[in-house]
Formats: C-alpha cells, sequence, structure tokens
C-alpha cells in the first residue's frame, strides 16, 4: 500500500471520529450521558492515535525501522 493512501485513510479515520466529539460538544446538556461512553472511550482515544500517527508516524516508523540511518552510519565510522 502507497503512503498516500495510509495518510488518505488515517486522515479520514480522524474526521469521521471527530463527528461524536463535535456532536458531545453542541448536543443538549440532558443527553450528554448518552454521548459520554463513546466519545470518552472510543472517539477521543482514536482521534489522538490517528492525530500522533499523522504528525509523528515518519519517527515512529523508523524507531521501528530494522535498516539503520544515515546518522546512525556515520557515528559508527
Amino acid at each position: 500500500m502507497k503512503e498516500s493512501t495510509k495518510r488518505t485513510i488515517a486522515r479520514w479515520v480522524h474526521l469521521v471520529f471527530a463527528i461524536p466529539i463535535v456532536g458531545y460538544i453542541y448536543s443538549p446538556f440532558e443527553e450528554l450521558p448518552n454521548y459520554a461512553p463513546v466519545v470518552r472511550f472510543v472517539a477521543l482515544p482514536i482521534m489522538v492515535i490517528t492525530g500522533l500517527w499523522m504528525w509523528k508516524g515518519h519517527w515512529i516508523r523508523r524507531l521501528f525501522s530494522k535498516k539503520p540511518t544515515q546518522s546512525s552510519i556515520r557515528a559508527n565510522t
């Protein structure tokens, strides 16, 4: 799968899981208990994970990569 496809999927997942958060913020006060568990335990964690992945995913992939980076090659020589 190409990197651009992965980026697009992460972006759409991030946007779709933002919808319940917007509903939670703008819903009437009486309906908050209905939204709270979904927002707290599903939507918000997924939004945080996808947001961090889009922001620092390259850094995480480099941490777990088996290929040495250019800076580690220079340090060893």
